[in-house]
């Protein structure tokens, strides 16, 4: 237990950071093109309190870091946060402008890797002091999270975002039978996390891009 409270200490900030922006792109994308839906809840903001999901954001993330502190088990770490509504039939162009709505989650989340990777140049050429190793140890974890949500949506399975970037993209007879798998589409994703295949998929592509980003920014 002693172990664990300084890891969540240094994941806390990257974590609910991570999830909370990249719900808050999605709704603020959508009230630029057009659906107000997520602002008339109070979801574009920054506060976290308006997105956390207990279990998503809390108890999934706490409990993957546990049993890889405690057991030594490597598993992804992944949550997510209460969904943003988006009413996408009221977007301008509802198939066109979905891209971008979709979109918006991993670019943001794109964005925070590279502000975590140059906060961690920065503390990799200070000089040694009380707080460079955890500020290292924190910006190693929000390069790490903020990747996996970002390749983790990417995916081609609805309602990931990647799901709905794919249905924007496709002819619309294709796009109709595709976006017919959304209510399958959290089963699948289960059933790849459990079996490996989740974790084989993601893994080069996330590796893949921290190398990509370590040569861009120089750590």
């Amino acid at each position: 237990m002693d172990s664990l409270i300084p890891i969540l200490a240094i994941w806390a900030l990257p974590v609910l950071l991570a999830i909370t922006l990249h719900e808050a792109a999605h709704g603020y994308v959508a009230r630029h093109f057009g659906d107000p839906t997520a602002d008339l809840a109070g979801r574009i903001t920054l506060n976290p309190l308006k997105h956390i999901d207990p279990v998503g954001t809390i108890l999934v993330p706490a409990g993957i870091l546990a049993l890889t502190t405690l057991f030594g088990a490597g598993g992804i770490l992944f949550g997510w946060a209460k969904p943003v509504p988006v009413n996408f039939g009221r977007l301008r162009n509802p198939k066109a402008d979905m891209l971008w709505v979709a979109a918006a989650g991993p670019f943001v989340n794109l964005l925070m890797a590279v502000a975590w990777g140059l906060l961690f140049r920065i503390a990799a050429t200070s000089e040694p002091g009380a707080y460079t190793l955890p500020m290292l140890k924190m910006a190693d974890a929000g390069i790490q999270i903020n990747a996996v949500l970002m390749v983790l949506n990417l995916l081609p399975i609805p309602p990931l975002d990647g799901g709905r970037i794919a249905v924007s993209l496709l002819p619309n007879r294709l796009a109709w039978r595709f976006a017919r798998l959304e209510p399958y589409g959290f089963p699948i994703l289960l059933v790849l996390l459990f079996t490996g295949i989740l974790a084989t998929i993601l893994w080069p592509l996330i590796a893949g891009f921290r190398y990509l980003l370590s040569t861009v920014l120089g750590f």
